[in-house]
């Protein structure tokens, strides 16, 4: 027997005996007392920022500096008055590279971790999605979700298609762990939650 043999026969021999997985119901994940306040508080954390709308889509985008300012308007939402860049008839990702600010729709949105699950990033245009300079997200209330176990309950991945759970906007950081939001991505994330 060779020294390989002799130690794949000692791990074998040491190895723990098997442990039936358990019960799916156990892992329920966080929950939080307070679903909306636990989502806006862990948008934040994550260098984004949450409003809640009670009037119109429109009123809230017009309350951004970035939307009021913004040249190119990429939007999948309907009722984005000025929006003038239609993601999904873009044919070149390359020609959405000058975008100034975009809005998506989001499915859902999870407490835990600020995410939001996409999937209408609009065909090849859903490059806008990393390439505009300031993201919108548009969300409705009564899909958020206490944690990441809820969320994947939820979801279903289009088929074929794309989805994507973002949190925030980019971010890195270097080896001296200097945070830089906006690195290389989206500058600024703000989550339009529809009451």
């Amino acid at each position: 027997m060779g020294a390989r043999d002799e130690i794949l026969n000692a791990v074998r021999a040491g190895s723990p005996p098997p442990v039936a997985l358990p019960e799916e119901a156990r892992f329920r994940g966080l929950r939080y007392p307070d679903l909306r306040d636990q989502f806006a508080r862990s948008v934040a954390a994550v260098g984004g920022t949450c409003v809640f709308v009670r009037g119109s889509l429109e009123e809230a985008l017009l309350a951004l500096p970035q939307y009021r300012s913004a040249a190119k308007v990429a939007s999948l939402v309907p009722g984005v008055e000025r929006a003038n860049v239609d993601p999904a008839a873009v044919a070149d990702p390359h020609l959405l590279r000058d975008v100034d600010f975009c809005v998506l729709a989001a499915e859902l949105g999870v407490a835990e971790n600020g995410a939001v699950w996409i999937t209408n990033h609009g065909g090849l245009g859903r490059a806008v999605a990393f390439l505009t300079q300031q993201l919108a997200i548009v969300l409705r209330a009564e899909t958020l979700v206490h944690n990441m176990h809820e969320a994947y309950q939820h979801i279903s991945i289009p088929r074929p298609g794309f989805g994507v759970f973002l949190s925030g906007p980019s971010k890195t950081a270097d080896i001296e762990q200097a945070l830089v939001i906006g690195a290389h991505g989206a500058r600024s994330c703000t989550v339009l939650v529809l009451e």
